[in-house]
Parts: C-alpha cells; structure tokens; sequence
C-alpha cells in the first residue's frame, strides 16, 4: 500500500510528546500543516510544549500515563472530539532504568515493560480500530537501536521491552498487510539522540527506587557523553520519520551502522558459538 502523500489537514497523536523526538515529531507535522495532540505524563512539559507549539498550527495536550489503557483511551477519544480524526500515531513514550540483574527491582522491570511495551501495545490497541474506520493511516512504534544492539551493562530491562516492541510490531505488519489493510506500520528504532532519555528516572514512580550502583551510574555518565558529542538532533529523526510515513518503510534506522552491527554479532554468535565482546554504552 502507499504511504500518507499529502499530510495537510490530517491529524497526528504522538506519546511522549512534550520534549525530545516525542517535541520533534510534533513540530515537523505541524510543519506539513497537521493537527497534532501531544500526550505526556509530565504535565508542566506538556503545558510549555503546547504554549510553544500552538505558534506552528493546531495543537492540543491531553495528560496520559500510557500504562493505564483507560488513559489512552481517553487520549483518542480527546482527539477525535477536539480535533475530528486521528491519522497518524505515534507511541513514542518511552523510559529508562536498570543496573545489575539482581539488583533490578520487580517495581523497575514492570515500570520499564509497562510504559516502553505495553505503552506501545495499548497504543495499538486503541488507534488501530479508529485508523482503518478512517480508511487507513499509519502507526510508528518507537523502539531503539537496543532493539538490534543488545548486551550494554546494566540496561537490561529497557533492551528486553525494546525487543518486545520490534516482535510486536513486525507481526503487526506482516498481518496488516497480509489483510490488505490501508494501515501502515513503521518501527523507528533510535541510537544516541539529544533527548532526556539518560534522565528518564525523573519520571520514575515513588515505588521504583534510583538506580544508583557505582557501574550503572558510570554507564550512564558515558552514555550522556556519547549523547552529548555525537548524538542526532530530535528534528533530524522527526524528518525520517516523515519520509518513513510518507514512503510505507517499516524500519527506520537513524543509526544503521549500530543496527547492523548489532545482527552480525548476534550472526556470528551464532554461527561459532563464541560471544561477542562486552561492549561499552553508545557503541
């Protein structure tokens, strides 16, 4: 099927809207002259990125913790009363905590799954209906290179709800299109971008408690660095993203280097039964 050739006068909901490639995504549809509402659980972010946003053209926020499906049930019902149809969805919310294997809480694993996995899946669930009621759109789950690129210490939690989302969404891909359905599904899946991710604990509920082990902190201090020195703009994803959506393209991959990287260590694993190298964070 073809992609959304022309997005001016559609409408646009995006997750984790309120700063980073969530903020990014909103601008650049905007741009194309779409409506957008920007969903996040922060509601002061979300208050400034609407009042910074709304110069652009039409654009609402509605608060959604992405965990609780009623919200995001809520948030499409809010679309479709302020803004009369929802063309692309965007289940970008995403966040980040971890450390050694046992020291990960059971409250940490299901904040990270909930949000990052079934954040994604609720997504879905709720738009998927309104999208092919509408005659077709397009749906963009956010992954990360994690996703390819596994075995970083102390992250495993957000790696697992990364993978989660890549299985998840190439079956709904293949069975989408299988169907003949109008709906389109792309999978963007990020490495090092200048976002807030490495502090994503600030959204951390009262029972998941700060990740602070000596090795998880010095992960994330060379993590902010590699960030810092050579990460992408958000505004650079948010045009592939668009050129994605336009196109009908299932992967994109701002780092293609690191995803592939990630395959052929998996390949060559198993092909020789040697493991790969311990590798450093942002490599």
């Amino acid at each position: 099927m073809p992609g959304i050739e022309d997005f001016a006068g559609k409408v646009a909901v995006v997750t984790g809207g309120a700063s980073g490639i969530g903020y990014a995504l909103a601008q650049r549809f905007l741009e194309e002259g779409m409506s957008v509402a920007i969903a996040d659980v922060e509601q002061s972010a979300l208050d400034s990125a609407v009042a910074s946003l709304s110069a652009k053209g039409r654009v609402i926020g509605v608060p959604t913790d992405v965990r609780d499906i009623e919200a995001v049930e809520n948030l499409a019902r809010t679309a479709l009363e302020q803004l009369g149809r929802v063309d692309v969805v965007c289940n970008n919310a995403g966040v980040e905590t971890g450390g050694s294997f046992l020291s990960i809480s059971e409250s940490a694993w299901r904040w990270v799954m909930d949000v990052n996995f079934f954040g994604v899946l609720n997504g879905c669930r709720v738009f998927l209906p309104l999208l092919e009621a509408n005659g077709g759109g397009h749906i963009v789950n956010t992954a990360s290179v994690a996703a390819f690129n596994s075995g970083t210490a102390t992250m495993t939690p957000y790696c697992a709800s990364k993978f989660a989302v890549l299985g998840m969404s190439e079956c709904l891909e293949v069975e989408l299109r299988t169907a003949g359905s109008n709906v389109g599904v792309s999978l963007l899946a990020p490495g090092p971008v200048k976002t807030r991710m490495v502090d994503a604990e600030r959204n951390r509920p009262q029972d998941v408690a700060q990740a602070n082990e000596e090795g998880r902190v010095k992960v994330m201090e060379r993590l902010a660095a590699v960030t810092a020195q050579s990460g992408l703009e958000p505004a650079v994803v948010a045009d592939q993203v668009l050129e994605a959506i336009r196109n009908n393209t299932f992967f994109v991959l701002p780092h293609p280097d690191m995803a592939t990287a990630g395959i052929q260590r998996r390949m060559d694993w198993m092909a020789t039964g040697t493991p790969p190298p311990v590798r450093q964070a942002g490599s």
